[in-house]
């Protein structure tokens, strides 16, 4: 059980297959450099907040050591079986997104009822709903030649229903991520162009009309094209952010050495923690950690091409699409690149939904890069016979 309790040292991983191997100890880099990123970003924070500046470090340390003990159980356990639950999970954590819902249940942080509050604990559904979506998609969308009109129509509605309720906390960014992470899902199953055109037209109405019934989603949108006109109103995170990365020039301030995030940088250590980074680690810091992200993503493609099983490919997109997708997201709302949105960057962002969620999909990826060689039990053929199952069924 050692190896449950440091989940680093694991002596069995000798027998997995390279690509797994390499996910692993590459995800342990990536949440190495996170944490240090993290104490530097947090320090003053929490000392200014709690007179204790380890006050965020040493609860995210808790978060990441109860996910590693998760993660290394999950990279165990046959993706059958997490297939099995992910329907059941699906409908639990929906029901707590509804929850945020209800007046006095969810806990309202800067307009948002995003998280449920259990005593000094928050926590945010829609964040553990991303690992749960990815297999439940990929079961669908992957076992859509075996699904009959009435399964398809049930699980379409589902998802509509879970982006709506994340929609309404209000969160757009996280919704966004979600729907188009089932989209490209739906894509590498092959679904038919013109499900995709349509699916995609609808959810870029839902943004439009998100945008133009919520003026702050408006604000950042038009603070976004200029941020310079009121940089001390609604342009005022995007122009710290961008003055924080450029002060980092090629080389950086130095590791500790930022000035924006004393108190200039809105959430250096959560939605801009990249933009702190940038300061201290300049240019070379920034291209450095872009390589980092590109060879996982490389990783990741080469276990989706190589694995034989149509789901578990699926998996491995899915997890990959958000766990990449996520970072470059969190990076070009730093750089001015996209407008300013609430998403955190995984394995750096300090937040324990956020960070459990990140180790259970690259647990995933990991799991998947071990199986890639089982067969796939799925027929795709259109003159395969349509076989009549369970809509909770993953085959």
């Amino acid at each position: 059980m050692w190896q449950y309790i440091i989940p680093i040292f694991d002596p069995d991983v000798k027998n997995w297959s390279a690509e797994a191997r390499l996910l692993r100890w590459m995800t342990f880099l990536w949440l190495s450099v996170g944490l240090v990123v993290l104490f530097s970003a947090s320090y003053a924070l929490a000392d200014s907040r709690f007179d204790n500046g380890l006050y965020y470090f040493v609860r995210q340390l808790i978060w990441l050591w109860i996910g590693l003990i998760g993660f290394n159980f999950l990279v165990r356990l046959p993706i059958e079986k997490l297939l099995k639950i992910a329907p059941w999970m699906i409908l639990l954590v929906l029901g707590l997104i509804l929850i945020t819902l209800i007046p006095g249940l969810g806990a309202n942080i800067n307009g948002a009822t995003r998280w449920i509050k259990i005593g000094p604990i928050l926590l945010q559904p829609s964040e553990f709903m991303k690992p749960f979506l990815v297999l439940q998609g990929a079961a669908v969308f992957g076992g859509w030649p075996r699904l009959n009109v009435n399964q398809r129509l049930t699980w379409i509605a589902i998802f509509g229903l879970i982006l709506a309720s994340i929609l309404l906390q209000p969160n757009l960014s996280t919704t966004a991520l979600c729907g188009i992470t089932l989209w490209l899902i739906a894509l590498a199953s092959g679904l038919p162009l013109s499900y995709m055109t349509s699916t995609a037209l609808l959810g870029l109405t839902m943004a439009v009309v998100s945008v133009t019934f919520r003026e702050y989603q408006r604000k950042r949108i038009l603070s976004f094209l200029d941020p310079w006109q009121d940089p001390r109103g609604d342009g005022y995170q995007l122009v710290q952010s961008l003055l924080a990365i450029g002060s980092g020039g090629t080389t950086g301030s130095g590791y500790g050495l930022s000035q924006q995030k004393l108190f200039y940088l809105p959430f250096p250590d959560t939605d801009f923690i990249f933009a702190v980074f940038g300061e201290e680690f300049g240019f070379i810091g920034g291209i450095l950690l872009l390589i980092m992200l590109f060879l996982y993503a490389t990783l990741a493609l080469i276990v989706a091409v190589k694995c034989r099983h149509r789901i578990k490919k699926l998996v491995a997109i899915g997890a990959m699409v958000i766990l990449i997708g996520q970072s470059l997201l969190n990076i070009g709302v730093a750089t001015g690149s996209l407008p300013t949105t609430g998403l955190p960057f995984p394995l750096f962002s300090y937040g324990g939904s956020s960070s459990l969620a990140s180790l259970f999909l690259a647990a995933l990826l990991i799991r998947v890069a071990r199986e890639e060689n089982d067969p796939d039990p799925v027929p795709t053929s259109k003159k395969s016979p349509q076989k009549t199952v369970s809509v909770f069924s993953h085959q």
